[in-house]
């Protein structure tokens, strides 16, 4: 999960498996794209706070609540490699 929370999103492939809009979830592809607060999977633009993906990381799948990848990619970097 660090992996996931720490690296680069983009190129990977993700799936939503849940969603408040009920009519995102399916939705899956390559991610190609992330702002603060958006991912683009599948030519889809969503909300990072309201999807929780299912993403695909060296042959393994884990789940990740949207809200763990808010803000920028660069500061998610930052903030999750600091020592508590």
């Amino acid at each position: 999960m660090k992996e996931i929370l720490q690296g680069e999103l983009i190129g990977l492939y993700a799936e939503v498996v849940d969603a408040k809009n009920k009519t995102n979830i399916g939705i899956k592809g390559e991610i190609t794209d992330e702002t603060k607060n958006m991912i683009t999977i599948g030519g889809k633009n969503l909300i990072k706070s309201q999807v929780t993906l299912t993403i695909q990381l060296k042959g393994k799948k884990v789940q990740v609540d949207g809200d763990l990848l808010q803000g920028k990619p660069e500061e998610r970097i930052k903030k999750t490699g600091r020592k508590k």
